[in-house]
Formats: C-alpha cells, sequence, structure tokens
C-alpha cells in the first residue's frame, strides 16, 4: 500500500470526513482532495501531523512498512 492508499485508510478507519482532515491541517479540502488523490504532493509538515494524529509511524504512514507502530513519544 502507498502512501497515498494509507493517508485515505487511515482516514476512513478513523470515521473522519476529507473536510475533517483539511481542517485539521487547516487547508481546504480540495486541497486535501488532491493529496490524497495524488494531483498534489502532502508536505512533509502535514504527514506528521496525521501520523501524531494517527498514532501511527512516520514509516507505517509512508507505505514502507506494514507494521502499524505508533507515534513515537517525546
Amino acid at each position: 500500500m502507498n502512501h497515498l492508499e494509507r493517508i485515505r485508510a487511515l482516514r476512513e478507519d478513523n470515521d473522519l470526513t476529507q473536510a475533517q482532515i483539511a481542517a485539521l491541517l487547516h487547508i481546504g479540502q480540495r486541497t486535501y482532495s488532491g493529496y490524497e488523490l495524488g494531483k498534489t504532493r502532502i508536505p512533509l509538515k502535514y504527514m506528521l501531523i496525521l501520523a501524531e494524529y494517527c498514532d501511527v509511524s512516520m514509516q507505517y504512514l509512508c507505505g514502507l512498512t506494514d507494521q502499524r507502530a505508533p507515534f513515537p513519544q517525546k
């Protein structure tokens, strides 16, 4: 699963709409939709916010591993 599929799956698994995730990221829903569709590259800062919010590692979110690990705590 690539990172685009992973961010969509995590959003759906958490019963969130694109508008809710967009609000979390302080962006428009259309911008977020473009990220999920691969029309626009999602900035790293938003990937970090999503990983922390969904409590998954960046490796999992980016599709580098299928092992779901929690977001590192400080």
